[in-house]
Formats: C-alpha cells, structure tokens, sequence
C-alpha cells in the first residue's frame, strides 16, 4: 500500500477484518513516521518509509497517492515492480497508460475510482483493465476493493463518468441533506432531529433502491399522493429545473475530470 490515506487505510481495514489478507501479508508506506506508527499501532502491519521496500515481493501493489506525486512515486518505484506483479491504481484522474509509462514492459495495471462511503466499507469503485492487465489481474484488483463495498467494472473510457457519478457523488448528497436540514430548521425543527431526520430517511431510501431492487421512479410514486403534500414539493423542485441541473453538473464533473486526465490545470 504506497501511500496509506484515508481510502488505504480502509482498504487495509477490510482486508484485515475480513480475514483475506494476514497483518504480515500487508505492508504500508508514508511520508511521516507518526502516520506509519498510527498504523503499525491500529492494525498491526508492517510500515515503511520506503516505497521500493515495500512493493518488493507484493503480489498486489496499490498506488494510493494524491495525483500529483504519481509521477516521483511511479519514478521511484517503477523500476522495483515486475511484469509478475499487479498494479492497482487508485489515484484520481490518472489513465492506466500515463502508469504503464513509468513501469517496466507488461506490468499489469488495474485503475480503479473508489468514492469516500469506502471508509466505512459501504462505497463503489469503478475498475478497469490496463494494456496488458487480462482478467485474473483484473480479479485479483476487484477481490481487494470488495473488501470497501461493491465494484463494477467498466471501460476506462467510462472512468470520468464514473468520476463524475459516484466519485463525486458523495458531495451531492451531502450538499441536498445539508438544504433539507436547513429546511427542517426554517420550519422550527432543531438541528439535532432535522439532522436525524433527514440522515436516516437518506439512508433507509439507499437501502430500499439497493436490497428491494427498486427503480427511483417507482419509490417516488409510492410515497407521492395525487394532491398531497409530496407531489406539491415535487412541482416545486420540477420548476426550480433541479434535474436539469443535475444532469449539468454530473456532465461538468465528467469534463472536467477529462480534463484533469489530460494534464490541464
């Protein structure tokens, strides 16, 4: 695990909880000696200051970096890492090829976007192949994100979509619950059972659309009333164009993770 934030530690987390993976069968690297010792401590790993230290013998090297320190990362251990190895990337907006370069010739390479409902193992990543990555590395990748909720698989040419819907996704909730609370409030709730209200009803709604298999269309008419107080909201939120502009501003995320990739600022 090159780089144990937030996203690798959770993946270090389910590896160890679920039994998959041993305490001496992971090891983590990082700038800092405190965090390497929050995880000795916490999990009971091997750490290292070294990234070539750490990926020597690893069957599955994860990059877990922010995007801008691929490149020295990928410089300093690229030469270290085997065609026998798997790459698993989970830096944002970096296509498998701008990896590939870095690596010796046909080292498998997995990229894979996890979104931050991961860090309590109930996330989603989008995962797709490398040039010479062929389906049991591919596998070998999706084993180890199970372990942070589901994983679908995907053309890369679709990761900035997945970018766009549910790597960003997270935030959008977040922003709708904050406005329902604040709504709660306006009409006299506190903010202590506005948020109680709002967060479950979020969360039993996901579960509902998740485990009965339900479409979004048919859960909102089964709670929408002719003449009720839901499909009043509705009329109001249709007229505020609030699909119209989801539908934008998934396509901007979607742009601007394209541009991202490309290397623009």
């Amino acid at each position: 695990m090159l780089g144990a934030g937030k996203i690798g530690e959770a993946l270090i987390a389910g590896l160890l909880s679920s039994g998959w993976r041993t305490q001496d069968e992971i090891v983590a690297s990082a700038r800092r000696e405190e965090r390497l010792a929050e995880l000795a401590e916490r999990h009971g790993i091997e750490t290292t200051l070294s990234n070539t230290d750490a990926v020597r013998g690893a069957a599955l090297v994860v990059l877990s970096v922010k995007p801008q320190d691929i490149d020295a990362l990928l410089g300093e251990v690229g030469p270290s890492i085997s065609d026998e190895q798997t790459v698993l990337s989970v830096v944002a907006a970096i296509p498998t090829a701008a990896i590939e370069r870095h690596l010796a010739p046909r080292v498998p390479v997995a990229r894979a976007m996890p979104n931050t409902p991961s860090t309590v193992h109930e996330g989603i990543a989008g995962l797709c192949p490398g040039a010479h990555a062929d389906d049991a590395h591919v596998t070998l990748a999706e084993e180890a994100l199970a372990h942070l909720g589901a994983v679908v698989r995907v053309p890369e040419r679709y990761m900035d979509a997945v970018t766009a819907v549910s790597g960003s996704g997270p935030a959008y909730f977040a922003l709708l619950a904050e406005a329902m609370i604040e709504a709660g409030i306006l009409l006299g709730l506190s903010r202590e059972i506005s948020t109680q209200l709002v967060v479950q009803t979020m969360l039993g709604t996901a579960k509902q659309l998740r485990d009965e298999h339900m479409h979004p269309v048919e859960l909102r008419e089964m709670v929408t009333s002719p003449g009720g107080t839901t499909i009043a909201a509705i009329q109001v939120l249709e007229m505020a164009g609030v699909r119209a502009a989801f539908l934008n501003a998934i396509q901007a995320a979607m742009n601007r993770s394209r541009q991202l990739a490309a290397g623009e600022e």
